[in-house]
């Protein structure tokens, strides 16, 4: 390796987006992917906002559920015209290759993801950051690796224009496509908090190209030297797989495999709940079974000395499929979170049933916070989220 590419402090997770399998509904539209073949002779330019800023960075790319080797022709990083999230522009000067072993290829095997050479682009924290792709030859397979739930537009553009001020043929999605993380190089005291989470995490019912998640939240109060990385996905369920491998099965590549990884708010639950059929045997069943995979998920992450903090779920009364007329879900909520608050199996609880509950009927969201399905935040209500978590806990 080059002296060069030696790390001069610590890397440290900055950004992460959980890969996926992506769905039908949430493939490239054509020209771009078409049967068997996905992003051939494909610009791909992404948006995505760091957290902790640093002097160098380097990236992930993830080819965890291809159907086929990734060829990846070329990469650069930029900052986005105007600092600004979703845009297909760039500043041309700002523009860095990226390399792999000192090569602008590299082909990611089906299954694998990779890590590039660092580069030399400082960014402060909170900065947005364009990243931009080139497959020439493309994906040999309609199995593709993405994060549906970006709430960030993303464009492409066919031909090779990784260096292009502008794409403005390009077409617009609201998807990320190979991106799983982003590294920068900071202190020795710099770590990151991981956020193992569903869609509440994810920031559905957030702003597109607003970065107004909760997790985008906490980091506006957190000290310096406190990264975040959002490892939320819509759907996903801690017992069983769905949209996405269950937390249970992503725990190692998700939240332990991070860089400089020191806590892990677990907040998921839900979507098992409300999942499970809506009778009381079933709902206890699958409170047991909750209880022992939080603290499974609790001893594994200890075995790495992370601290682990446990959040309460959030309501969800009146939303469709979720609530029950017989309220056997709201029981075994409410049973999930009274063990959450007083077993003591976590290094600290974070109450964010409390921070959003509707005082009258706190089967409910309160107004103010309901995205309008009952079960899904609003910006105001993913402020109160962040805003409920207490930053000592990051000291």
């Amino acid at each position: 390796m080059p002296a060069s590419s030696l790390p001069t402090g610590r890397w440290v997770t900055t950004w992460t987006a959980m890969p996926q399998l992506t769905e039908p509904d949430n493939m490239p539209p054509p020209p771009y992917a078409k049967e068997g073949l996905s992003l051939a002779d494909t610009t791909l330019r992404q948006t995505l906002r760091v957290s902790l800023g640093g002097e160098r960075l380097r990236l992930r790319l993830s080819n965890a559920f291809g159907g086929a080797p990734l060829p990846i022709t070329s990469v650069a990083v930029a900052l986005p015209s105007g600092g600004a999230a979703g845009v297909s522009g760039i500043r041309p000067e700002t523009s860095r290759p990226v390399t792999f072993s000192g090569r602008a290829r590299a082909t990611v095997p089906a299954g694998a993801h990779v890590v590039s050479d660092p580069l030399e682009l400082a960014v402060a924290p909170g900065t947005v950051l364009a990243v931009t792709v080139h497959l020439a030859e493309g994906l040999a397979s309609s199995a593709l690796t993405s994060h549906p739930g970006s709430r960030t537009t993303s464009h492409l553009a066919t031909g090779d224009h990784v260096h292009a001020a502008d794409l403005p043929a390009a077409t617009p999605v609201d998807h990320w496509y190979l991106l799983s993380g982003v590294e920068v190089e900071a202190g020795a005291d710099a770590a990151t908090v991981v956020l193992l989470g569903d869609s509440l995490t994810d920031g559905r019912g957030s702003t597109t190209n607003g970065n107004d998640r909760w997790p985008d939240r906490l980091f506006d109060r957190l000290p310096p030297g406190v990264a975040v990385a959002n490892q939320g996905a819509g759907g996903n369920r801690v017992l069983n797989d769905g949209l996405g491998p269950s937390a249970l099965a992503r725990l190692d590549r998700d939240v332990l495999a991070q860089s400089a990884a020191r806590w892990l708010v677990v907040f998921e639950g839900v979507n098992d709940l409300g999942t499970a059929p809506a009778t009381r045997e079933a709902q206890r069943q699958v409170v047991e079974e909750l209880i022992a995979a939080y603290e499974q998920i609790a001893v594994r992450a200890r075995a790495r000395d992370l601290l682990v903090y446990g959040a309460t779920l959030t309501p969800f009364g009146g939303s469709d499929p979720y609530d029950d007329p017989e309220g056997c879900r709201e029981e075994a909520r409410q049973a999930v979170n009274a063990w959450i608050r007083e077993a003591g199996a976590y290094d600290a609880v974070i109450d964010f049933d409390v921070a959003v509950r509707d005082p009258a009927a706190p089967r409910r969201l309160a107004a103010a916070y309901d995205e309008g399905d009952h079960l899904h935040l609003s910006p105001a209500g993913y402020r109160a989220l962040a805003e409920a978590v207490p930053l000592t806990l990051f000291g």
